[in-house]
């Protein structure tokens, strides 16, 4: 779409014109960070959670947003206003901004923030009904001694590498284990296993996204009266869950149904499953920031 309209540092732009420096470490090194998020019914979900998230992840690699949180939530709506965007997904990105050829950021001067405003289709609308497969990849998550996990950067080469894994295996997605051999998380997603009624989800310290989507998912399931726990598990849990799903903003909550072809339950998607994308579907309807 030609006339989609783009924010990029105080201006919205026509796609075709919004352009960053080639110089700009976001491209040179991976040096930025990023939030993708959904509007539902004319909200943006969630919205101050990312807006929130964003800020903590560039405090924690000391870059300095040229914004204030209230701006950019302005910022998302009015992006959202001239795309005559309702419902969608909206990718906001902060990089170092533009420097010189060397690695330091100090010549880096301004942060640049860009945000576009469009639609997503992760996995199609049968799999939500029938899962997934996945498979394990071989490609460990990075330790959150190394780089956390929990800062949404710009350099996602160890997501996208296990992704890669993913494709060339015909499935739509991997799952990452940690360097102990623990569950961790998938490509772009947390994960969740039940079994025998109680729900499992690895906890942030293993080094995962401190995912949003996650987070709701996990209030929504309690105050329907489910138990869930925090707690670390390894494959063998996994391939003898009676249920698994995964949730990410993309994805939202969609079952997974086989992992490295061992059958997950039953093989479809489960009860417990299904009652928590109905009530996370019916929760983006009311909550977020509106778009006015």
């Amino acid at each position: 779409m030609a006339d989609r309209i783009i924010y990029i540092d105080g201006e919205y732009l026509n796609e075709n014109d919004a352009k960053i420096s080639v110089f700009d470490h976001g491209v040179l090194y991976g040096d930025g960070i990023f939030e993708g998020i959904r509007a539902y019914n004319g909200r943006i979900f969630k919205g101050k959670e990312h807006i929130d998230r964003l800020f903590s992840a560039a405090k924690a690699i000391m870059l300095e947003i040229p914004l204030t949180k209230e701006e950019v939530a302005q910022m998302l709506v009015e992006t959202c206003k001239r795309n005559n965007l309702t419902d969608g997904y909206i990718r906001l990105v902060v990089t170092r901004g533009k420097g010189d050829l060397g690695l330091s950021p100090t010549k880096c001067t301004v942060a640049t923030v860009f945000c576009i405003a469009a639609n997503i289709t992760l996995y199609p609308e049968e799999m939500y009904e029938k899962g997934m497969p996945i498979i394990t990849a071989s490609q460990r998550r990075n330790k959150a001694t190394i780089i956390d996990p929990q800062i949404k950067s710009l350099n996602y080469l160890n997501n996208i590498l296990a992704k890669i894994q993913a494709n060339q295996a015909g499935v739509p997605e991997a799952l990452m284990l940690t360097h102990d051999g623990i569950v961790a998380e998938c490509t772009g997603d947390n994960i969740f296993i039940i079994k025998e009624g109680i729900i499992f989800t690895p906890p942030i310290h293993v080094g995962i996204l401190d995912g949003i989507t996650r987070n709701t998912v996990i209030k929504l399931a309690r105050d329907l009266g489910y138990d869930v726990q925090e707690k670390e598990f390894t494959q063998y849990n996994l391939y003898n869950a009676d249920e698994c799903f995964l949730t990410g903003t993309a994805a939202e909550v969609i079952a997974v149904t086989s992992v490295d072809e061992r059958i997950i339950g039953a093989g479809i998607c489960g009860p417990i499953t299904k009652k928590l994308l109905a009530a996370f579907q019916a929760h983006t309807k009311i909550d977020g920031i509106e778009i006015k």
